[in-house]
């Protein structure tokens, strides 16, 4: 007599629950063990930099020396360079995703592929027009042109996060909306913006972080006046030897912003993502 098939355990009926805890526990620390280093690389004495041992005596040194040259200015820069670049990039990108999603043209998965292409070059090909564009047009060494710059990457980007956001959402919803005498800009507003809330969040995160951590075109494009953070850190490899007290103190500044921006939209930010792969 034949007996019955066994069903297949799963990987996690075959082991205890508390080794996939102690694995995810291990890989968040390999994960998060550079930013922990940072982090007390920067609270270090001068003298007691590379010293072993995790005990020390913190100090601010590194950070109070910060604001004795020209990294405020740089961190104000790359605040208020990146900040501009994202909301004018939402300001225009979702619009178009809207319209991408919705629209009934023809020529309009043309259009999203050619701007997926604007995306696919190197940064370094853009490197020679924009120096000799911005030099003519007086915009080198500006925050004017770094949000030009940030704005024209981040576009494609929005439009390409949002559109499947705005293609998961019935379109019966719009239609109920008209019935009832919402015109095309009131519908989009009053009910499609707030049903892609989450996509909105994780789009803008991304775009933030892609602008605040770029270091290419800010290096080309700027001097002193217009220098973001990331470009002044490297002022501090100098001839006779690394700071690196300040440059662990200037990373940990950097990555600040980037983090409570995440951790204040995290609920939107991971319910964004998540359904954007989905519907990916």
């Amino acid at each position: 007599m034949a007996h019955p098939t066994e069903p297949k355990l799963t990987w996690r009926q075959r082991h205890p629950k508390w080794l996939g805890d102690v694995v995810t526990l291990v890989l968040l620390l390999l994960v998060l063990y550079p930013l922990f280093w940072l982090v007390q690389v920067s609270f270090r004495p001068k003298e007691e930099l590379f010293a072993s041992g995790f005990f020390f005596t913190p100090t601010l040194e590194n950070y109070l020396a910060l604001w004795k040259g020209n990294f405020p200015l740089s961190f104000i820069n790359s605040i208020i360079s990146s900040t501009a670049a994202t909301v004018l990039a939402m300001l225009f990108g979702v619009p178009a995703a809207y319209a991408l999603s919705r629209g009934k043209f023809r020529s309009a998965r043309q259009i999203g592929l050619w701007i997926l292409v604007t995306r696919m070059a190197p940064p370094i090909a853009f490197t020679i027009p924009l120096y000799i564009t911005y030099r003519y047009l007086d915009l080198h060494d500006t925050r004017t042109g770094l949000v030009i710059v940030y704005l024209t990457f981040s576009l494609a980007l929005v439009i390409w996060m949002m559109k499947p956001f705005f293609d998961a959402i019935p379109r019966e919803l719009e239609e109920a909306a008209a019935i009832d005498g919402c015109t095309t800009w009131q519908t989009f507003l009053q009910v499609t913006l707030p049903l892609a809330g989450p996509g909105l969040a994780a789009t803008a995160v991304i775009c933030f972080i892609q602008s605040w951590n770029d270091f290419f075109f800010a290096l080309i494009l700027t001097r002193t006046q217009a220098s973001t953070a990331p470009v002044a850190i490297v002022g501090f490899i100098q001839f006779v030897g690394w700071e690196w007290g300040r440059m662990a103190a200037a990373g940990t500044l950097v990555m600040m912003p980037v983090v409570l921006f995440s951790i204040f939209v995290r609920k939107y930010l991971v319910h964004g993502l998540a359904a954007g792969s989905i519907k990916g």
